[in-house]
């Protein structure tokens, strides 16, 4: 997922100065990883696009241009969105960083120990966004699109406000905010490459370690059988720990398990909250409304567990198809 974007959330860090600096006014001078990898981003964009023209591949979801479209609109709108929410949670952050009497020093080997916990946290982060409703609401734009490339990376939600209560942990333990959006910004900047079709399998141990191109289409499909599926960020350990993983066998089919038919990009970021709206008004008591909230996406009434990654439109019989 790249689906809640902390480190734009967070406070400005310098891109100059190297990251076993000393700290200035209490906070840690670490570079800006993203800014500094727009033009491999970029890059590595067109290079896709050209091979896909090239060698195309007959299977393979490819490129449509409005649906690219779709997806640079999500992440040009979510940097607007995102400097909102920057302000009450780096407040909340503070506050917290603040009140903690520990401190983690950043050095050169406390940085490594920050991305492990971090990609520990961004684990839970995006497992949670896929069982919860009101969460998944969020993070279902980033699965939208029924096509996986390296632009399916920047089709970003405009509400990542949900994202912050899962790295409070690192705060209080004395981990700088600054330091924590450094941490988040890295597992960004990996998560860019895995989105695409053009790298295979790699060997056997990368396999088995990190997440990779092979892991994350399983993750961005909608067959039964991959759904939930992957959830890891830069570590694909945290699956294979916590059950979550699964092997990359048939050929994923991307998107949702009933697809949004829509280019809009108003409607892509707020098409699941409508339908949480819909079904609350449509609900019987206040206990369905609240299963219509917190628990999965697909759950109905009467119902002890749902499948995560359906979307509104699977929820419930009233919920009409979105048309551009």
């Amino acid at each position: 997922m790249l689906t809640s974007r902390l480190a734009y959330l967070l406070v400005t860090t310098s891109s100059r100065t190297p990251v076993h600096a000393s700290t200035v006014d209490g906070m840690p001078n670490l570079p800006d990883v993203v800014l500094w990898s727009i033009p491999a981003f970029v890059l590595l964009t067109v290079l896709e696009m050209v091979s896909h023209r090239i060698h195309p591949d007959e299977d393979a979801a490819g490129y449509e241009t409005k649906d690219a479209a779709t997806s640079l609109g999500m992440g040009i709108g979510s940097l607007a969105f995102d400097a909102l929410w920057k302000i009450p949670i780096v407040a909340i952050y503070t506050a917290v960083y603040e009140l903690t009497p520990l401190r983690v020093p950043v050095l050169w080997w406390t940085i490594p120990l920050m991305l492990l916990a971090q990609d520990f946290l961004y684990y839970w982060q995006h497992r949670g966004h896929h069982v919860i409703r009101v969460l998944w609401a969020c993070h279902v734009v980033h699965h939208s699109s029924r096509k996986f490339n390296l632009t399916t990376a920047l089709r970003q939600p405009w509400t990542s406000v949900t994202g912050w209560p899962f790295y409070l942990p690192m705060i209080a333990l004395g981990v700088h905010p600054a330091a924590v959006a450094f941490c988040y910004s890295v597992n960004l900047v990996y998560q860019f490459w895995i989105h695409t079709e053009r790298v295979d399998k790699l060997p056997r141990p990368f396999e088995y370690v990190l997440n990779t191109p092979s892991h994350h289409r399983v993750h961005h499909a909608s067959q039964g059988g991959y759904l939930d599926r992957n959830f890891g960020g830069i570590l694909i350990v945290w699956d294979r720990m916590f059950g979550s993983w699964v092997a990359e066998t048939d050929r994923p089919v991307y998107g949702l398990t009933k697809n949004i038919e829509t280019y809009n990009p108003l409607r892509v970021a707020t098409h699941e909250y409508a339908a949480i709206a819909r079904d609350l008004r449509a609900a019987n008591d206040w206990r369905e409304r609240a299963g219509r909230v917190f628990r999965g996406p697909g759950w109905q009434p009467g119902t002890a567990t749902a499948t995560a990654t359906a979307t509104a439109s699977d929820t419930t019989t009233t919920t009409p198809e979105v048309t551009a």
